[in-house]
């Protein structure tokens, strides 16, 4: 047996579960036994990208014991996008001093 955390950070709370599992378990496998998607129903990781300990990891990897798996949300912002208007910005305020 193998005992995994399961973690999803959304933009107002962070969730946070456990599953202990037999030693051939998969990700799915845990995300749903951890019992995380009932806690936070916005979760559908059918779509959401996961991983294990910050590496992209596919639904049916498997897992080792104290892994700690996350659920990764959409950006909500395009980091390039986002980019531009800090260095707009940041020239704005130069000019002006």
């Amino acid at each position: 047996m193998i005992t995994v955390q399961v973690v999803y950070a959304a933009q107002n709370a962070i969730y946070c579960a456990q599953a202990t599992l037999t030693a051939d378990a998969t990700l799915h496998e845990a995300i749903v036994q951890s019992g995380i998607v009932n806690m936070c129903p916005a979760i559908d990781v059918s779509v959401m990208k996961v991983g294990v300990f910050g590496k992209l990891r596919a639904l049916d990897a498997g897992l080792h014991d104290a892994d700690r798996i996350e659920i990764y949300r959409p950006l909500s912002a395009d980091p390039m996008e986002a980019r531009r208007r800090r260095a707009k910005k940041q020239a704005r305020q130069q000019a002006s001093s």
